[in-house]
């Protein structure tokens, strides 16, 4: 009899201690609730006991939970449809606030995260979602954590994940990107013109005080044109070089005429011309000798002048040769 209540005593005491045995991990706290009413002092980790189906045990996680917020669609306050996702990080700093003040601190902190981020989205402009990210995630850290403090939760941050646009808006944005692309090349190419004509401008300077410089660049140009090698060489010439070559062309021309003149001036000078008889000056007969100039009778076109022909005068007894005869 005795041993049965022994035995009896042992069981009941091994199955006490199994059910009130609890182990608590070091991550972990533990709020004790005896008969409803909630301990201040919190069940550190490791073993401890609780009174069976007097005590009740919750378990809280204080390491750092990581929740992704699903996409949240919106109009911006440009007037953008977008579809924002993001995810927060958030511990529980009070573990006996986030039992007792909340029945499911992870879906409130889920719901007030989702609700904040719309509102950020409809706060916001497209350029700021876009490229001003860290001032949004803190703002949207800040509205998290303003209801969450009376939930024992602590908002680690929060970070915009990606930000989806329509079609539409992709191929308008891409081609804002291409003009702005396209006018800064325009830009850059116009400052270096603009660079390259002021060193030009110096180099013209510098080549007219020495002409041999001009000559200098046309063999530079043509040899950086002959390492090309091209079939056909385009060479100009410069004005001065043409001047030149016509200056040279006039001058033997001119020296050709200078040594003709003194040669047919003395032939000029021997030519007498034939005085007339004072015979053949009686009225009414003929002359005794043949006129020396001969018309041509022939018809003549608008704009020709009429051949004439210098004949041979005979000589009479009123001329006088060179020879004195």
């Amino acid at each position: 009899m005795v041993v049965d209540v022994v035995s009896a005593v042992l069981a009941f005491g091994v199955v006490y201690f199994l059910a009130g045995a609890r182990v608590i991990q070091q991550f972990e706290r533990g709020v004790l609730f005896r008969l409803g009413h909630a301990h201040e002092k919190l069940r550190g980790p490791g073993f401890t006991m609780i009174v069976p189906v007097v005590d009740r045990l919750r378990k809280v996680n204080l390491q750092i939970v990581t929740m992704p917020i699903p996409a949240q669609e919106g109009i911006t306050r440009d007037n953008v449809t977008v579809r924002v996702d993001a995810v927060v990080y958030f511990k529980v700093l009070h573990p006996r606030d986030a039992i007792i003040n909340v029945e499911d601190y992870r879906f409130a902190v889920l719901q007030v995260a989702q609700t904040s981020l719309r509102s950020i989205i409809g706060k916001s402009d497209l350029d700021d979602l876009l490229s001003n990210r860290e001032k949004l995630n803190e703002g949207l850290a800040l509205m998290i954590d303003s209801p969450a403090l009376g939930w024992g939760i602590q908002i680690d941050r929060v970070e915009i994940k990606d930000v989806s646009l329509p079609e539409t808006m992709k191929r308008s944005m891409a081609r804002q990107a291409e003009a702005a692309r396209d006018r800064r090349a325009r830009v850059i190419n116009a400052d270096a013109e603009l660079q390259a004509s002021k060193k030009l401008a110096q180099a013209a300077a510098a080549m007219s005080h020495e002409p041999a410089a001009l000559q200098l660049r046309l063999l530079q140009t043509v040899t950086a044109v002959a390492a090309e090698k091209n079939s056909t060489l385009v060479l100009p010439f410069p004005v001065e070089l043409l001047r030149f070559l016509e200056r040279a062309a006039q001058n033997p021309q001119q020296d050709a005429a200078a040594a003709v003149a003194p040669a047919s001036a003395p032939a000029a000078s021997s030519v007498v011309m034939p005085e007339p008889s004072t015979a053949n000056e009686i009225p009414g007969e003929p002359p005794g000798v043949e006129p020396s100039v001969e018309a041509q009778p022939a018809e003549l076109s608008d704009g020709e002048l009429p051949e004439v022909r210098l004949g041979e005068a005979e000589p009479d007894a009123g001329t006088v040769t060179e020879d004195g005869k």
